[in-house]
């Protein structure tokens, strides 16, 4: 009995170890990014990642940081491999899980890195693609805040070439704003970005 006990106790050790271990790792990588040392950041997230295989987030991080990276690139050469790291990343995850609206938002706006960084060649390529994406992240989960913001910021990018009403895309970003206010991420490290942007989108709107 005793060595039972003493077997639990050490296993009980080891798990808290292992916790302590990933959550110091994902906040230092958190650090990093925030110090602006993205490379650094991603490579610790990957590091985090291959040791922790049942979080999706070092690898939701790992395509988040780089793919954000590539929104401020201007070299397209650099575009791609920021890109395609991402898309790697966030494949991993995909394999894994089709279940989790947070990587559907996140590929979506993978995709619009592409868009982004060359509309005249990937505009028509890439935007179906965005939308389905956000539509999938829908279905699973139609209140997170980065799914409605995200399909209306895009589609409200697009309305200056295709005309669309905007009033129903801009009441869709008020609504995000809402969502944004009442959610409560699963985890301390899941998934929070996205309302700096939101609430500069429904200014734009409100002009």
């Amino acid at each position: 009995m005793k060595k039972i006990i003493t077997l639990v106790a050490l296993f009980v050790v080891v798990v808290s170890s292992a916790q302590t271990q990933f959550e110091q790792g994902m906040g230092k990588a958190f650090g990093l990014w925030k110090e602006g040392k993205n490379t650094e950041a991603s490579a610790l997230f990957e590091r985090i990642a291959a040791a922790e295989k049942t979080s999706y987030l070092p690898n939701y991080y790992v395509a988040l940081i780089n793919t954000t990276s590539a929104f401020s690139e201007k070299d397209k050469t650099k575009i791609d491999l920021l890109l395609t790291k991402a898309q790697d990343a966030l494949d991993i995850e995909l394999i894994k899980d089709q279940n989790n609206a947070e990587l559907y938002a996140l590929q979506a706006l993978i995709y619009t890195g592409y868009v982004v960084a060359d509309p005249m060649t990937n505009g028509m390529k890439y935007s179906a693609k965005v939308m389905e994406a956000y539509a999938k992240g829908k279905a699973i989960d139609p209140n997170n805040p980065r799914i409605v913001f995200g399909e209306a910021d895009y589609a409200l990018g697009g309305a200056k070439w295709t005309g669309v009403d905007t009033k129903p895309l801009c009441a869709q970003v008020d609504k995000a704003v809402e969502l944004f206010a009442t959610f409560k991420p699963a985890t301390p490290f899941s998934p929070k970005w996205g309302l700096d942007r939101a609430l500069e989108t429904q200014k734009n709107c409100k002009k």
